[in-house]
């Protein structure tokens, strides 16, 4: 059974290269894996839970996998999916600022796994399967979720439903992929009527976007 993780645990740290900074809170965007190393081929040894907070070590240089402090050892999280504050502003820690003070850490010696899979993408890295937003509300295929070209109807809603989707704003849902016209989203997204409309609504990696409900395709980006 997958260990929950506790807020902010401290823990050993990897060795730094450079100068070490001190740790940074953060807090996950979505239920995020919590990995034994900076790879989607190193196994899951917790859940952090969508908007807990944990300790920030550090991360690796010119990738995206960062570590966390986790019962007393080292796990490891994908920026794209964790925030932290800087200059008073919450960001996604991949967009962190360049002179954010994050400790660069060099990746673990003793464990499996090679440089490409150090460096590449986010697969496995929400929990729930290969994709997430509400655990469960996930499907296969290693490419990404929201899927599909810009094929398809393209439209340019009024005015009113524009305001109609900011001000009911609904908790999005986080895939991996491109938020584009013509992506498709899985059915397990709920989509949210609009009063005599045709399309729906939902926000996917905090984007609004309207959707074909018979196809479940994207057909504007909320701008």
């Amino acid at each position: 059974m997958k260990r929950l993780l506790l807020p902010v645990i401290t823990g050993a740290l990897v060795a730094l290269s450079g100068a070490a900074f001190a740790d940074t809170p953060v807090s996950a965007a979505t239920n995020l894996n919590v990995r034994a190393g900076p790879g989607s081929q190193y196994p899951v040894i917790g859940v952090l839970r969508a908007g807990q907070t944990a300790t920030l070590n550090g991360c690796l240089q010119n990738s995206k996998w960062c570590t966390i402090a986790e019962a007393g050892g080292q796990g490891w999280v994908y920026s794209d999916y964790v925030t932290a504050e800087f200059g008073g502003n919450r960001v996604v820690l991949t967009e962190r600022p360049a002179d954010s003070g994050i400790a660069v850490v060099r990746p673990p010696r003793d464990q499996g796994g090679n440089a490409g899979a150090i460096t590449g993408g986010a697969t496995g890295a929400i929990a729930g399967a290969i994709i997430g937003g509400p655990v469960g509300a996930a499907v296969g295929g290693a490419a990404g979720v929201v899927g599909g070209g810009a094929a398809g109807t393209v439209i340019n809603p009024p005015e009113q439903v524009r305001t109609y989707i900011s001000a009911h704003r609904v908790k999005p849902v986080y895939l991996q992929g491109k938020v584009v016209t013509g992506a498709t989203l899985p059915d397990t997204v709920a989509l949210q009527k609009i009063p005599n409309y045709r399309y729906r609504y939902v926000y996917v990696n905090n984007r609004p976007v309207l959707v074909e409900p018979s196809t479940r395709r994207i057909v504007y980006v909320v701008r």
